[in-house]
């Protein structure tokens, strides 16, 4: 194998590492140090810490299901497609840096929620933003790093929109 690739393959697996790393951190010290439902408010109730175990998926959607369909649809074919993405990534030389280092963010997120199904039957949430007309639900460094793998994708694809009508316009 080249040299490029191993170190490529390398920094794939680096990258997500490093975001389910921070991810599980967080939630550990969330599950150690914080009771269900309490709440610390910083910055005038602007941002709140909170425990919250999310059975559900995005917005607790799916949490009323019978425990064999949500372990199918929220973990088993999650995990499917995680794996195939990253070996997706893996394989596909011509994405740009950008929109390969949002992928492994995206990965990373991804990962990080799955293990804490597959470990705790629930994903742990535990922050909450709210900034008058801007409100989130609560989240946690998972969401985070899809969040910010998804922008880092969507400011490359503006990018390379823009640099291609560039070329094409006299």
């Amino acid at each position: 194998m080249d040299t490029r690739k191993i170190i490529r393959a390398c920094a794939i697996v680096v990258i997500m590492a490093s975001n389910i790393g921070c991810d599980q951190v967080s939630k550990d010290i969330i599950r150690k140090r914080i009771a269900d439902r309490e709440t610390i408010s910083f910055l005038h109730d602007h941002l709140m810490v909170m425990k919250v175990e999310n059975q559900g998926s995005f917005l607790s959607i799916g949490h009323d299901l019978p425990q064999p369909l949500r372990g199918i649809l929220l973990t088993g074919i999650p995990l499917g497609v995680l794996m195939l993405a990253f070996l997706y990534i893996l394989s596909r030389t011509g994405l740009s840096r950008l929109t390969l280092t949002g992928a492994c963010f995206i990965l990373g997120g991804g990962f990080g929620n799955v293990y804490d199904r597959l470990m705790y039957g629930s994903v742990t949430d535990f922050l909450h933003i709210d900034f008058i007309l801007f409100q989130t639900g609560i989240f946690n460094m998972a969401d985070v790093s899809i969040m910010v793998g998804i922008g880092m994708i969507i400011t490359d694809a503006l990018y390379q929109r823009k640099n291609i009508s560039d070329t094409l316009l006299p």
